[in-house]
């Protein structure tokens, strides 16, 4: 067993026996070979540089998180606020808010070092996606599997997600988690991955109604409510990291499935996902801007089916 407690996602439990589950394997001794970071990435859909940031840089990102959120009463107030103990009237999962107009988050996700590691690795300038996508993950919420394709694809398809923790992350936290080799089941998931979320049929009064009046998605853009039979579906480990660290990150391309474990603690687990593509390539209108529509009605788009 390479975990000794039980692991959940989506309220599923998985199998971590060795056939099953396992960690992703880390990239920061080719930190500077541009050739074996693509071959890398090629082979097992993700790139994990442990220890890439500064630790302080993460953490005065993570203070400016828990001084919102104490602010604001989501945390036990008779604890260091910095420790993100839960106030148990407050659960959340997403809080995009948290990161828009936060200069120590913007730091982090749209600094030198970044965007130098993705000029680096595409060889050429970069740009990145302006709107920031961060969770606040309490007790007993994961994410469901999917790719973020379906999410993001109007604009080149090479392009990568980058995962931060902001803080240590045991195993009993959660965290983002991988299925290993699913990068290569395009065809196999060729239906789901010409999915566009925020597409509409003109010609289905229901669900013009749910997409274009109300802001819905055509699609609830995940694979599966139950990662452990995804799993045993498409073969591979679910992968992740015995404990991520902070000064870690993750990166992986738009058709690796992945999700998130359940978090079996009391204290709030924090994490930023972001894009970078290559500057010459078109880029999804979704998610740039001073104001990015995102998914919002002027994000939609119909079309006669």
């Amino acid at each position: 067993m390479l975990a000794t407690i039980p692991l959940f996602s989506s309220g599923h439990e998985l199998d971590t026996s060795p056939e099953a589950f396992g960690f992703v394997r880390s990239s920061a001794d080719a930190m500077d070979d541009a050739a074996e970071l693509t071959r890398r990435i090629d082979e097992d859909g993700y790139l994990y540089i442990p220890g890439f940031f500064p630790p302080e840089l993460i953490l005065a990102a993570r203070a400016s998180i828990t001084d919102r959120l104490a602010q604001e009463g989501s945390l036990d107030p008779s604890r260091p606020s910095i420790e993100a103990v839960s106030n148990p009237a407050k659960q959340y999962s997403y809080r995009g808010d948290l990161a828009r107009k936060n200069a120590a988050i913007e730091r982090v996700v749209y600094g030198p070092e970044l965007l130098g590691f993705y000029a680096n690795l595409f060889g050429e300038a970069v740009r990145h996606f302006d709107h920031t996508w961060f969770r606040a993950v309490s007790r007993g919420m994961g994410t469901t599997p999917h790719c973020d394709l379906v999410y993001m694809g109007r604009g080149t398809h090479q392009l990568l997600t980058c995962w931060i923790p902001y803080g240590d992350i045991p195993l009993e936290m959660g965290g983002v988690m991988l299925l290993e080799g699913s990068h290569r089941q395009s065809e196999r998931l060729k239906n789901y991955l010409e999915v566009d979320v925020d597409s509409f049929c003109e010609n289905r009064p229901k669900e013009v109604e749910k997409v274009k009046v109300k802001s819905g998605w055509s699609h609830p853009g995940h694979l599966s409510k139950n990662p452990a039979s995804l799993r045993q579906k498409l073969g591979g480990r679910w992968l992740t990291a015995p404990e991520w660290k902070a000064g870690d990150f993750v990166t992986f391309g738009m058709k690796l499935v992945h999700g998130g474990l359940d978090n079996q603690t009391d204290r709030f687990r924090f994490s930023s996902d972001t894009r970078y593509q290559r500057a010459s390539q078109p880029i999804d209108e979704r998610w740039i801007g001073e104001n990015p529509p995102a998914n919002t009605v002027a994000g939609k788009r119909g079309r006669v089916c």
